[in-house]
């Protein structure tokens, strides 16, 4: 067996054996395949797709170059969330202390964010204390006596994924279905957890631009699930617009705690209400009208915000100090009429240039910069209100220009459409 012959299958369209492909795999990771062989075989995957056999196979080998963790132990229901990624998308530090209030245990191995999009653990590494590094042994402790518990990615996991997801980033193959979905649930899989829920974000603010793009996504990451024995759900949301009222890395922090002191945008608590019932009714195997209506006691009284907080001390954070020095400057509409559209992706960029996000995996971020949001979709606005604040330590030129830009304020209101698109299971 050769590279240049799995290749040659490959330009011919080929199906390709579970020792081709991991032959690929392996090779690579041991350095017996350079980057240029590896970088022909992705792009003909990228040009060519995979079968769901094909892309199964792939998964798997990716779940075994690394650990895989084990929950055994735990004898709660257990339910994984993970997010394709979007802007203002702080989903998980408000669903993990809801469900975990519910008797549910949320495992939570989260990333850093690399370029537009923010990461979890770029948010809560804005909390001044918060433990991201737990051993295997704290990790277990922290699901037993809190419920839930989110720590940065181990290097263990997925080996091979982080080493070819990087190629496909310098490549321009990021946007291939098969490689997409082999790259999360390879990481999915191998967290242990038998229920996953997944937030496919579909939009201008996502990577999936189209609901017919990310359905095709959803239905292959659920054909991965049924290999394993695992179950899993595939909601589609809304990233043509924010989420919430505050983007950038402390400012959502600070959003999640007005989430639990009952401020909070409608869309952003529609979708949280939403995940939560998901994750709830499928680990504890209960109706959705039953989990629903546990999920608005634990926020109405109060049980959700006091798990978020005990699970954010647990790992060593004070929420009382948060890394958000910074200077503002508030902007101030010139027009008079309702807001239709707000641009998540320019939004992004803007939150992103002002130095929120990173360009390479090992660059530093200002936590304390972004925007916060005065007005959301549908609200009427008038000449001389305020549209919103940017925070910053460093000026980008035209922040104000390009801030008012991702707003659209028409004469009319238009109808605001649903946060939610569809669920696929």
């Amino acid at each position: 067996m050769n590279d240049k012959d799995i290749i040659n299958k490959k330009i011919n369209n080929e199906v390709l054996t579970y020792k081709e492909i991991q032959y690929m795999i392996n090779s690579y990771i041991k350095g017996k395949i350079n980057d240029k062989v590896m970088s022909e075989f992705i792009m003909l995957i990228y040009k060519n797709g995979l079968s769901y056999e094909e892309t199964y196979f792939l998964t798997d080998i990716m779940v075994k170059s690394g650990q895989i963790v084990d929950l055994s132990s735990i004898k709660k229901p257990i339910v994984d969330k993970h997010s394709t990624g979007g802007v203002g998308d702080k989903i998980t530090l408000i669903v993990s202390p809801i469900v975990a209030a519910a008797g549910v245990c949320v495992p939570k191995m989260s990333g850093r964010g690399l370029g537009l999009t923010g990461g979890t653990v770029d948010k809560l590494e804005s909390i001044s204390g918060y433990k991201l590094n737990l051993t295997k042994e704290e990790f277990i402790s922290a699901l037993k006596k809190v419920g839930c518990a989110v720590i940065s990615q181990s290097e263990k996991i997925a080996v091979a994924d982080k080493k070819i997801y990087a190629l496909r980033n310098e490549i321009g193959a990021v946007d291939s279905i098969p490689l997409i979905a082999s790259s999360i649930m390879s990481k999915k899989i191998a967290s242990g957890s038998d229920v996953i829920i997944i937030d496919l974000k579909v939009g201008s603010g996502a990577f999936m631009k189209s609901t017919r793009d990310a359905t095709k996504l959803a239905k292959t990451m659920i054909k991965i699930g049924e290999y394993y024995n695992k179950k899993v759900i595939c909601t589609l949301s809304d990233m043509n617009f924010p989420l919430g009222f505050n983007i950038g890395n402390a400012l959502e922090v600070k959003e999640v705690i007005d989430f639990f002191n009952g401020k909070y945008d409608k869309r952003l608590y529609d979708l949280s209400v939403y995940i939560s019932t998901l994750m709830i009714s499928n680990s504890k195997k209960i109706s959705m009208q039953k989990a629903r209506a546990l999920v608005i006691n634990l926020l109405e009284n109060n049980f959700a915000k006091y798990k978020f907080y005990e699970w954010i001390k647990y790992q060593g954070g004070d929420i009382t100090k948060i890394n958000d020095k910074s200077k503002k400057h508030i902007v101030i509409s010139d027009k008079t009429g309702y807001i239709n559209a707000i641009d998540a992706s320019l939004l992004s960029q803007l939150v992103f240039d002002l130095g929120a996000g990173r360009k390479t995996k090992n660059s530093k971020i200002d936590y304390a910069v972004g925007v916060v949001l005065n007005k959301s979709i549908g609200d009427k606005v008038k000449k001389g209100e305020i549209l919103g604040t940017i925070y910053y330590n460093k000026k980008v030129q035209d922040m104000e220009k390009v801030f008012k830009n991702t707003f659209k304020i028409n004469p009319k209101k238009i109808r605001a459409k649903k946060i939610i698109f569809k669920t696929i299971k």
